[in-house]
């Protein structure tokens, strides 16, 4: 790839009093330019994620990032939206302006506001990322949604109340660490995997502790071709940055698959002349349990079927060969749906650059994402590689 990732900026990600998605976006802006080392004057394209779908009254944003300097008046701004993965395609789309020569840097913000949305709205503003014509009507929205793909995973495969508990026990207890994260306590296995008041049944066989957070926050980088940021302090380049879209309605697909993800991942290792065992680490969109599990099959950690093993094994625990979500992933972290890919993309800077804190993987060299709109529609994976 032609573009290095050179400073980045996040926020806490939870419930936000008195933010706004304006002073998120001109915060993260900020900070991620003076992480970088770079003036607001030399930016040459802006890029903003942002889902909204109804969280925000504002719905022409991509000119909010100019509130962060004056000197930004006048540059190419726009924003972009692909359902959960919006933060990715913010990112994605940064990089083809510098791929294209139109760019050298470029500021990419990923933001969202979620938690002023009364609870039913957040219900009917999340089933927008799902065919409406075919899934709108499925009790209980977008869980409900991932609730049947449980569902439908557990007849095929067997129960996997045991694996999904795991997943959850495993990402929260790597949230501890995340200080931006929005729960940052170990809940443990049994709590994780016991239904009680406290821990509900939500949907299908999904609980509480299978599904993301509601979530304020943002999160920015700035990218610039590989010239420039070997002039600048740090240079996280990309080895492989790849968009799969697959079909909208699950009825198109067999939905315990993922084949969107799968093909991503294929094509993004065949692009950076690396295989999965090479990675460090990976962080991937965890928006239920379910799709953690299920990625372990696409990407290739294990068979169809068999997901429930490397979970078991603790192959995917910080400590084990192939960690994954060490930040705590979308379950502990939150997930701000227009900030989510950005963050991923910051947090393993953080990891590459061994900044990572109390999350940090040891000897981390390469950097695996995964960021997925609706059920394994929209399908993002970027590899990171430290440069200098």
């Amino acid at each position: 790839m032609t573009a290095c990732i050179v400073g980045w900026a996040h926020t806490p990600f939870g419930k936000l009093a008195g933010e706004t998605v304006e002073s998120l976006i001109v915060k993260v802006a900020t900070e991620a330019l003076a992480d970088s080392g770079t003036a607001a004057k030399d930016v040459d394209e802006i890029v903003l994620g942002h889902f909204n779908a109804g969280f925000s009254a504002q719905d022409f944003t991509a000119s909010l990032v100019l509130q962060a300097s004056p000197d930004l008046r006048f540059k190419r701004a726009t924003r972009v939206e692909n359902a959960c993965a919006t933060g990715s395609a913010a990112v994605h789309q940064g990089l083809k302006a510098i791929a294209a020569g139109s760019a050298r840097i470029v500021l990419v913000v990923g933001v969202e506001q979620m938690t002023t949305t009364p609870s039913a709205e957040v219900g009917r503003n999340l089933l927008k990322a799902s065919y409406v014509r075919e899934e709108s009507d499925i009790e209980g929205g977008f869980a409900g949604l991932f609730g049947k793909i449980a569902g439908l995973y557990f007849q095929r495969w067997g129960d996997q109340s045991d694996a999904l508990a795991r997943i959850a026990a495993k990402n929260h207890m790597n949230g501890v660490g995340n200080p931006y994260a929005q729960i940052r306590k170990d809940l443990g296995y049994e709590f994780c995997r016991t239904e009680s008041e406290k821990n509900p049944r939500v949907a299908g066989p999904l609980k509480r502790t299978d599904c993301s957070l509601v979530s304020d926050g943002a999160a920015a980088l700035v990218l610039a071709d590989v010239e420039t940021a070997l002039k600048l302090g740090k240079a996280i380049v990309f080895r492989a940055a790849e968009h799969v879209q697959d079909f909208l309605p699950m009825s198109r697909r067999d939905i315990l698959k993922f084949e969107g993800c799968a093909v991503a991942w294929q094509r993004a290792f065949a692009d950076s002349g690396i295989g999965l065992s090479d990675l460090s680490f990976a962080e991937v969109h965890d928006c239920f349990t379910i799709a953690e599990l299920i990625e372990y099959e696409a990407m290739g950690l294990a068979p169809e079927g068999q997901g429930a093993r490397v979970i078991a094994d603790g192959v995917v625990a910080k400590d084990g060969k192939l960690p994954i979500n060490p930040s705590g992933g979308l379950k502990a972290k939150g997930h701000p749906i227009g900030a989510t890919g950005v963050s991923m993309h910051a947090i393993a800077s953080m990891q590459l650059t061994g900044k990572a804190g109390d999350m940090q993987v040891k000897d981390a060299r390469l950097g695996g994402i995964f960021n997925m709109g609706g059920a394994a529609v929209a399908n993002y994976v970027s590899i990171l590689e430290r440069l200098r």
